[in-house]
């Protein structure tokens, strides 16, 4: 019994990882999207800083899923 205990915490620690990651990767990627289309809004200088702030928060998801990986029990 002791044993399927601490496989089913195991299996909930990695569903929790693994749930976690992808909605960090889509909100990184929004953020900087919105916040670049803001800057465009003010500035009246689109498509620049929305595709600046877009690459900048890809690169952001991209560290949130690299991190969330190296977190993954091996």
């Amino acid at each position: 019994m002791q044993k399927l205990n601490k496989s089913f915490a195991k299996t909930f620690l990695t569903v929790g990882i693994f749930s976690t990651v992808g909605f960090s990767f889509v909100l990184a990627v929004v953020i900087g999207a919105w916040s670049g289309w803001l800057l465009d809004e003010w500035l009246s200088t689109e498509p620049a800083f929305f595709l600046i702030f877009f690459f900048i928060g890809l690169a952001a998801g991209i560290m949130n899923v690299y991190r969330a990986a190296s977190k993954f029990p091996k």
